[in-house]
């Protein structure tokens, strides 16, 4: 089923095979219509379960030249080992970026408490961010921006946030960490700015678990930071991708 929804596209599928091969689809389909007018294309990936099933099926496409693309994620826990599995840096290398060749790969160094806002900020702003694949959080969240954080205006490219209670108990609802306390407390966080920048969205969202984030994202009153993701139906060229348990019969 598709919709249009205020600025952006609604899709529903059956399950969450369908929604990623899907999205995956659509995604390739758009990578190759930027480079047939420009030499490269720059993108935002998510890194969290939602995203598997689209990750899986854009590795098995054949026709993406992923040697033109240069790769983004868009947050990043702090203060994990560098070789934690439940780093998104090291999630989307084992889902993403080891498995076909990049042209550039650009990864957050959650170890970094100095610098990493402004070093990884400047190559975000190199030149505009084409396409990003993201999804929405059980409490509305786009990236780490939870609702305590969020700011549709904000004038940081990156921030250093602490994780909202709904956000941590999140990653244990996924299964990446057994428990509450084992979930970091603050993270790194591309900001609401950056993501709207982006020229196509493409926002995966599967599961029963998301269906409250799902219903207030495009039904809440107000665009409002009590629900970030509600900024998103006011993109010009986003697309939603929803599993019948996320979007409700």
């Amino acid at each position: 089923m598709k919709q249009s929804f205020f600025k952006t596209d609604l899709l529903v599928f059956s399950d969450r095979e369908q929604l990623g091969r899907k999205a995956a689809e659509d995604i390739q389909q758009k990578i190759n219509e930027l480079l047939a007018v420009q030499p490269e294309v720059r993108m935002i990936f998510a890194a969290a379960p939602s995203q598997n099933e689209v990750l899986k099926h854009l590795v098995k496409t054949t026709n993406i030249p992923w040697d033109k693309i240069v790769a983004f994620h868009m947050d990043e826990y702090i203060g994990l080992h560098k070789d934690a599995p439940q780093l998104f840096a090291n999630f989307l290398e084992e889902k993403l970026f080891s498995r076909v060749p990049f042209k550039e790969v650009h990864l957050m160094d959650g170890e970094n408490t100095v610098d990493e806002c402004d070093r990884y900020g400047k190559l975000i702003n190199e030149a505009p961010i084409d396409i990003i694949c993201l999804g929405i959080g059980e409490n509305g969240h786009i990236a780490f921006n939870d609702p305590p954080v969020a700011d549709f205006a904000d004038p940081l490219l990156m921030k250093k946030v602490a994780l909202d209670r709904a956000c941590r108990q999140q990653q244990v609802n996924d299964g990446c960490f057994q428990q509450f306390n084992h979930v970091p407390t603050h993270a790194y966080t591309l900001t609401i700015p950056v993501l709207m920048s982006g020229r196509h969205l493409f926002c995966v969202v599967p599961g029963s678990s998301k269906k409250e984030a799902v219903y207030q994202t495009l039904n809440h009153p107000e665009i409002s930071t009590e629900w970030p993701s509600t900024i998103l139906r006011m993109h010009e060229n986003c697309t939603f991708y929803f599993d019948k348990d996320a979007y409700g019969s």
